[in-house]
């Protein structure tokens, strides 16, 4: 305990220290303005706390939000004031750091590469180009969407099939792969505009939460028609011999597998809404761990592939059909690997800053997710053939697309929803015993700091971290 009162008592040692500045020619600071004239108001500055004000921690909270209306409204004023358009220092201006951006854009231990808000659209598209610590979050899925597209162009134009790429029986292929693309995109769309503005920052998240919700959606609808079918486990001959020679129990699996079957899509559709209200409002409230929270929301809807993975231990799945055991569970450890990295934050948690551009987790969380999608759109092909050679029934468009637009329309209710009910200020709030009123992004990320350090105090100090953060304000 000692050890960590130390360590609250240096972050505030840290933040209230001036900032180390190299002097110019004219003995003022470097691309700064001079200490003894006042600051030039910019677009993304944090405004001070008036004197006699009411500490930020201490503020009344206003109804229906967790966050200080006050603060929240000046940033969000400040953050959203637009900039000259034809100011070419403006669009010069250098890469800012985690003290100097408003509390929603700072992440757990990126100390810098963080884009001037509000920016143009041509400055974001520009910014892809760029040393940001946004820019291989835009590449890592670029790359795969254009992958994926070149993928299923060949398998509905270019595939030599008799079956034309408007047949029922490529309805789930189509919800399928309309969920893949959208995920890839959308998340692309998010990580390069999202400095446009507060707000815009949040719609496109929001749209990217919405569209893995899609997707996963997507991928239970092509189960459903391509991959369950075949299973011996949804098979009632199978299924009521081996329950009566394994369990002694004389029971007809007929209408079970038959519920089952009917529920599926629909309990898939309730979860997929589900886990977007989750991740939105993980955005909306301060919530202490709001990548844990989202990576979970999204698990649940996997648990549609459960069938899959029975049919592996009480069958033999591996013998059956080879290609979709090897692939499915290469998918799911690749999406276990996703998910380490999403929620420990490693690296940049080891060696804050030195991440902040190249190696952090969210790059890496990014290739796993598309390591996982690429193994899942090979068994669901394989899936595909097996069921043209033998279709057991024709998909209908009420039970495919029908259901994708209904979930669309569902969905953009959602989005419409938190956007009137958001105030857009930051969801990281001081809580009562951490650091002093007036916190402003640097304060916020400290914070956070210890608080993700302390879990892991044995390999990782609380002082270490604290001299990493130093460690970058000598060399700023």
């Amino acid at each position: 305990m000692e050890r960590l009162l130390r360590g609250s008592r240096l972050l505030l040692k840290l933040q209230r220290r001036p900032r180390r500045v190299h002097k110019g020619s004219d003995g003022g600071r470097r691309g700064l303005p001079s200490a003894r004239e006042p600051a030039p108001e910019v677009a993304c500055a944090r405004p001070s706390q008036a004197p006699g004000t009411m500490p930020r921690r201490l503020q009344p909270r206003g109804a229906g939000t967790k966050g200080p209306p006050a603060a929240s409204a000046a940033a969000s004023e400040a953050a959203s004031r637009p900039h000259p358009s034809g100011d070419p220092a403006a669009s010069a201006r250098p890469l800012l750091r985690w003290d100097e951006v408003p509390d929603d854009f700072v992440e757990c231990f990126i100390l810098s590469g963080y884009r001037r808000l509000p920016c143009t659209a041509q400055e974001c598209l520009a910014s892809v180009l760029k040393p940001t610590n946004e820019t291989l979050n835009f590449w890592t899925h670029f790359i795969p969407l254009l992958l994926f597209l070149s993928k299923f162009c060949r398998l509905f134009f270019l595939s030599g099939r008799d079956v034309p790429f408007h047949h029922p029986w490529l309805l789930p292929l189509w919800c399928y792969a309309s969920g893949v693309l959208l995920t890839f995109a959308m998340s692309c769309t998010a990580h390069v505009f999202s400095c446009l503005s507060l707000r815009l920052r949040a719609a496109f998240f929001y749209l990217d939460y919405a569209s893995i919700s899609y997707y996963g959606f997507g991928s239970t609808v092509a189960y459903y028609y391509y991959l369950l079918p075949g299973l011996s486990l949804l098979d009632a001959r199978v299924m009521t011999p081996y329950v009566q020679q394994r369990l002694g129990w004389h029971v007809d699996c007929t209408r079970l597998i038959a519920a089952y079957r009917a529920l599926v899509l629909p309990v898939a559709f309730v979860l997929a809404v589900a886990c977007t209200v989750a991740c939105c409002k993980s955005r909306t409230d301060w919530c202490s761990y709001p990548f844990a929270l989202r990576t979970f929301v999204f698990i649940m809807p996997l648990s549609m592939a459960c069938p899959i993975m029975l049919e592996s231990w009480l069958f033999d799945l591996r013998g059956e059909n080879p290609t979709l055991f090897v692939h499915f569970y290469r998918r799911y450890f690749w999406l276990v690997v996703a998910a380490f990295f999403n929620v420990s934050k490693i690296p940049e948690r080891i060696h804050p800053g030195l991440f902040d551009i190249i190696g952090h987790s969210h790059q890496l969380f990014h290739i796993f997710t598309f390591l996982s999608i690429y193994d899942q759109v090979y068994y669901v092909e394989e899936g595909l053939r097996q069921f043209l050679k033998a279709p057991p029934a024709a998909p209908t468009f009420s039970g495919t697309v029908g259901y994708m637009l209904l979930l669309v329309l569902c969905l953009g209710l959602v989005i419409k929803k938190f956007l009137n009910n958001s105030e857009f200020c930051s969801k990281k709030a001081p809580k009562k015993g951490d650091l002093e009123a007036g916190e402003t992004g640097g304060r916020v990320f400290c914070s956070c700091l210890v608080k993700w350090a302390l879990p892991f105090q044995k390999e990782i100090s609380t002082v270490r971290l604290l001299k990493r953060v130093d460690e970058f304000e000598n060399k700023k």
